[in-house]
């Protein structure tokens, strides 16, 4: 089953210069690492040796998966998006029932996540709570803290 994932045009290009890195810098970092323990003598008992293949080991299995969601990535086109309902790419203004509080959050795809700058990812509590609704709808969702109640103030793009 593949695990088709959508990003802006900024977010994918982001994945696909970590990638890059990883394969160039980080492969050549490991290599080094690799080459100077080996110059140490003994493999059998090189303590650093191991932490260097160890090392290597890791870094091939963050580029796989890397590899993968970055071929199972989809570019969204913001000119076909619904402004009716909060999707992903949706400027949500919230304001929470209980406390008053308003608060505003862009949908987005779970690594483009960023919460210092108001960008929550459509894979959490109130991303999937909120995906879907209408201006004027509320949503009553729960996070670890509990149930929360918002009322959708306007949806943008």
């Amino acid at each position: 089953m593949s695990n088709i994932s959508y990003y802006t045009a900024e977010g994918l290009q982001k994945l696909k210069e970590e990638l890059h890195d990883l394969k160039t810098k980080g492969r050549s970092e490991v290599a080094r690492q690799l080459a100077e323990a080996r110059d140490k003598g003994d493999l059998s008992e090189n303590a650093e040796y191991d932490a260097a293949k160890d090392a290597q080991g890791h870094l091939e299995l963050k580029i796989a998966k890397l590899e993968e969601v970055v071929g199972n990535a989809r570019l969204i086109d913001e000119s076909n998006l619904d402004l009716s309902k909060a999707l992903i790419l949706s400027k949500v203004k919230i304001k929470n029932l209980k406390n008053n509080m308003v608060m505003d959050y862009t949908l987005v795809a779970e690594e483009e996540a960023d919460l210092a700058s108001g960008k929550i990812s459509v894979k959490s509590p109130i991303g999937k709570g909120l995906l879907g609704k209408s201006v004027g709808e509320k949503a009553e969702i729960t996070v670890p803290a509990g149930k929360i109640e918002f009322e959708i103030l306007e949806i943008s793009r």
